[in-house]
């Protein structure tokens, strides 16, 4: 029993993980350590000194999702001779789940580059592209990182021959055709900008959704949430009402052509009455009976139609959706990047791939013979 227990024993001891000699390894290459932990922790520091400070903004809202009805409104199409009928504006409603859409697309980003903001080097509001054009400077570690990591990209860059802006060739005078959305070379830039630093996300379960805007300033970052914060209600009020509102001008079209109609029947009728008040004949009084019919049907159109507009208005409010905001946006006074961390990372990486580079040099050997033990059973 003892010869089998002493056999066993190295087998179990050579399957398994001595922790005693991989402390020992660690404490005979404590100066390889060391100097890994100490050149990553030169390299944080330096990160850490060196590295924009970021802002964060957050806004909580809830959308308020308004009861839709059905309105059958009548119409007078055997009076006017046309068809009146209202269109049916039970539109669909949008779902908070196409909000991050609108937030990411192009329009939305444009804006809010466009948009005057304040900043510590500027006397008045500017926008996001005169910022970046004439007042922002490249920090020094983008210079590291673009001379370093990026200078394969600059070299090409620089052999490559500068395309020229494209242009949309114009369509002529009078064409309201849409066109594409076509972006020069900067507003791209900053377009990947801003979809880095804006978002929004949607919490299905308790219903309310939350926009993060992340800036180099407070006020200016403060600033930015607010006005994505009112874009985005613009947006979701322009798509939920469209058809309604579409609906609303055709109305005041036909409203405005049917009260002009009866003014003029109205007048008409004003001059036969007048020139036949003291005539008796039957043509004057056929002509002002067939002008009197003509006055009541377009008058009773009018009157209809009086009514269509005013509930087709009643349905653009209804149709107006609010995002009730639970969050405000607040200016934020401590920056959400922390240089200590930062700090606290490259060290703590170091010190991983000090003791990596430690176990490795002291495991390698063992694996490699592993391996070429194994070559020479296969061959056997």
């Amino acid at each position: 029993m003892d010869q089998n227990y002493n056999y066993n024993t190295p087998q179990e001891e050579e399957e398994g993980i001595d922790i005693m000699a991989l402390v020992k390894g660690l404490w005979d290459g404590r100066k390889t350590i060391i100097i890994v932990t100490a050149v990553f922790m030169v390299l944080g520091l330096v990160a850490a000194l060196t590295m924009k400070r970021t802002y964060t903004v957050s806004t909580v809202m809830v959308p308020q999702m308004n009861s839709r009805s059905n309105s059958s409104l009548t119409s007078l199409a055997t009076l006017a001779g046309f068809d009146l009928g209202m269109m049916n504006t039970n539109s669909g409603d949008i779902s908070p789940l196409v909000y991050p859409q609108i937030v990411s697309s192009v329009p939305f980003r444009k804006e809010l580059i466009y948009t005057p903001f304040h900043y510590e080097k500027a006397d008045t509001a500017v926008t996001m592209y005169t910022y970046a054009k004439e007042y922002a400077k490249p920090t020094v570690m983008s210079y590291v990182l673009k001379y370093t990591i990026g200078l394969p990209g600059v070299i090409l860059g620089a052999l490559r021959k500068e395309k020229p802006e494209m242009e949309i060739p114009s369509a002529g005078e009078g064409n309201n055709e849409p066109k594409p959305i076509l972006l020069t070379k900067d507003e791209e830039k900053l377009i990947k900008v801003i979809s880095q630093n804006v978002g929004l996300a949607v919490d299905k379960k308790e219903g309310y959704i939350t926009l993060t805007v992340v800036g180099s300033e407070p006020i200016q970052t403060a600033e930015m949430a607010l006005k994505a914060q009112r874009l985005l209600q613009s947006e979701v009020t322009r798509f939920r009402t469209e058809k309604a509102q579409y609906n609303l001008d055709y109305i005041q079209a036909r409203y405005d052509e049917i009260k002009k109609e009866a003014e003029t029947y109205q007048a008409q009728l004003a001059t036969v009455r007048d020139r036949s008040q003291n005539m008796a004949t039957t043509r004057a009084r056929i002509e002002q009976e067939r002008i009197q019919s003509k006055y009541n049907v377009a008058n009773t159109i009018y009157a209809e139609m009086a009514k269509q507009l005013e509930q087709a208005k009643m349905q653009v409010k209804r149709d107006t959706p609010v995002l009730a905001v639970v969050q405000p946006v607040t200016v934020p006074h401590k920056p959400s990047n922390s240089r200590a961390k930062t700090l606290i990372v490259w060290t703590f990486l170091g010190g991983i791939l000090g003791c990596g580079i430690v176990l490795g040099k002291s495991y390698l050997p063992k694996i490699k013979e592993s391996f070429e033990k194994a070559g020479a059973k296969e061959e056997n």
